[in-house]
């Protein structure tokens, strides 16, 4: 199958179009016209005010009864809305039931309790992994058409939780946070709550669930095991609309396993400190629209995951058939994010009309060995993005667990390239469709790193401006087309810098400045081609390192 015929085919095998330019083969516009179906909500006008089972919005009693008493009448009546009225609503976990909306009127907060005793343990997950954890403020487990909507503010009391790195505050902030209580590390730049939290940080993956442990060890390390903010399961027909779910202990919104979920008009915020304080977290779901939502968070802002390692891949369920469109991410480590827990797969992920503002990095997609799992079929257009920190638009398989920009002072090594044998472990990337990015500022435009023994594949990048201190950065990659490219880089010694990459093609490739044009390195490098390209305007063409050929590159104008 010839490279248009393959386009052709995956596209039409996902209900999308793609018009192809016939030289190149590159598709210069997506039609999304056909997208995946998402099941909608509806629920009976039936409405029970939670003041009517004894709640009371002082603030000060705590409500967790009244409320879940309210859900759970509702449930039995056959369905319809809790009211949260204006107020400051005081509470422990509210456990969402079938047929059932949450409605919190405007001037409405439901705050959660600081009290970690009203918060029992139940086995649950995280990071794709099966662990011990606090239960989430709001949960459901096996339900179907919930909901929650409204104006009000849902706090899930984050700081009481989280510990903090005194490189990501101000020496007022620090000083106070320590004036707080708590417990420092030995190396006095990590605050810890309480002493619990900070003995069990000191394990090794102290919440997983086995065999060995105790009730007594998991209540020794309680106050380690932070919940997420929301955690729906095995749910179908999902509504969110309207609500801000902001300050969680880990991630903020994170739905498992569930189908037929909307997203519509929320404000996921977090302090841009905030360990682990992911946005949104849709993980192993299908038929999922997020739209008209705003995302200012601690780490990734919206995020596709679909299980960790060998769980993952025995769970075997792709996060797929997903719109995300219409939305904004300010402070991120990412703007859009898979990975890097994705070893269930994602497929057919579309995302278009969105915009990122200083988030860490644009586009972000992250695995490692071990994972396995194959992300693909993705498609994105029509994507703004201001200020940058890192990369534009970044594909990593070697992702470390790490703050994706270093804080200050600190230093990283590029990880030692080994070529291991490919098995279920190894994960992959193929099949991207990324048009029309405008980025205003960014440490590098384009990053993609693959694996030596299994290669990023099939990236196609149309219509590009950026404007970013270095340009484009290639490594074990192969069937990459970037067609009408524009960069305006501040350093380009190289522009373009290629190691082990073969059918790389650049198709109308404009740039302001290039002290190095090229430099290409490794023995595996072939067939690295050039149309449209005015090579005249850099002071030296190219450079060949580390057994890289002449002969793999062709330059054409």
């Amino acid at each position: 199958m010839n490279k248009i015929a393959s386009i052709l085919f995956t596209v039409a095998l996902f209900s999308t179009s793609i018009s192809l330019n016939a030289q190149t083969g590159v598709g210069k516009a997506y039609s999304f016209d056909n997208l995946p179906k998402v099941a909608k909500t509806s629920f009976k006008a039936d409405t029970l005010n939670i003041i009517k089972y004894g709640a009371v919005g002082d603030g000060l009693t705590l409500n967790t009864k009244s409320i879940n008493d309210a859900v759970i009448a509702c449930n039995k009546r056959g369905g319809g809305v809790v009211l949260i009225p204006q107020g400051l609503w005081l509470t422990g976990p509210i456990e969402l039931k079938s047929n059932v909306n949450l409605h919190l009127q405007k001037n409405s907060i439901l705050q959660f309790t600081k009290d970690f005793n009203q918060y029992p343990l139940v086995a649950s997950n995280w990071e794709g992994l099966p662990q011990m954890r606090n239960q989430s403020p709001l949960w459901a487990t096996n339900q179907q058409n919930i909901a929650i909507t409204g104006h009000g503010i849902i706090d899930g009391a984050g700081e009481a939780w989280r510990m903090v790195k005194k490189e990501k505050l101000t020496a007022n902030q620090w000083s106070k946070l320590l004036a707080s209580g708590g417990v420092l590390s030995e190396d006095k730049k990590t605050w810890y709550p309480t002493e619990k939290f900070f003995n069990a940080a000191k394990m090794k993956n102290p919440g997983e669930i086995t065999p060995d442990k105790t009730p007594e060890f998991y209540q020794s390390i309680k106050d380690f095991l932070r919940p997420n903010l929301l955690v729906f399961t095995s749910c179908k027909r999902i509504l969110l609309e309207g609500v801000t779910f902001q300050n969680s202990a880990a991630w903020n919104i994170h739905p498992l396993m569930c189908e037929d979920l909307t997203v519509r008009n929320v404000y996921a915020k977090n302090p841009w400190y905030a360990q682990n304080g992911d946005g949104i977290d849709i993980e192993s779901c299908k038929n999922v629209l997020i739209e008209g939502s705003t995302f200012d968070v601690g780490d990734d802002g919206i995020c596709i995951k679909s299980g960790r390692d060998a769980a993952g891949r025995k769970r075997g369920m792709p996060t797929e058939n997903v719109i995300i469109r219409n939305s904004t991410v300010y402070q991120a480590h990412g703007g859009f994010v898979i990975g890097s827990e994705m070893s269930g797969g994602a497929k057919n992920i579309f995302v278009y009309d969105c915009s990122f503002i200083g988030t860490d990095i644009g586009l972000r997609f992250k695995t490692t060995r071990g994972r396995g799992g194959v992300v693909e079929k993705i498609f994105v257009k029509n994507i703004n993005m201001i200020g940058i920190i890192g990369e534009a638009i970044l594909f990593d398989m070697y992702y470390a667990a790490v703050d994706p920009v270093p804080l200050k002072g600190e230093k990283r090594e590029a990880p030692k390239v080994v070529i291991l044998p490919v098995t279920e472990e190894t994960p992959t990337f193929k099949d991207f469709y990324i048009s029309n990015v405008t980025c205003d500022g960014a440490a590098k435009a384009v990053f993609m790193r693959g694996l030596p023994e299994l290669s990023i594949s099939n990236i196609n990048l149309a219509n590009l401006s950026i404007k970013a201190k270095e340009g484009i950065d290639i490594q074990e990659a192969k069937n990459i087309t970037l067609h009408n490219v524009s960069l305006t880089v501040d350093e380009a010694n190289p522009l373009i810098n290629i190691q082990n990459g073969n059918q790389i093609n650049f198709n109308n490739l404009k740039y302001n400045t290039a002290q190095l044009l090229f430099r290409i390195s490794g023995d595996r490098n072939s067939a690295i081609r050039t149309s449209g390209l005015d090579a005249t305007k850099a002071n030296v063409k190219t450079e060949f390192l580390a057994g890289a050929e002449e002969k793999s590159l062709q330059i054409n104008k």
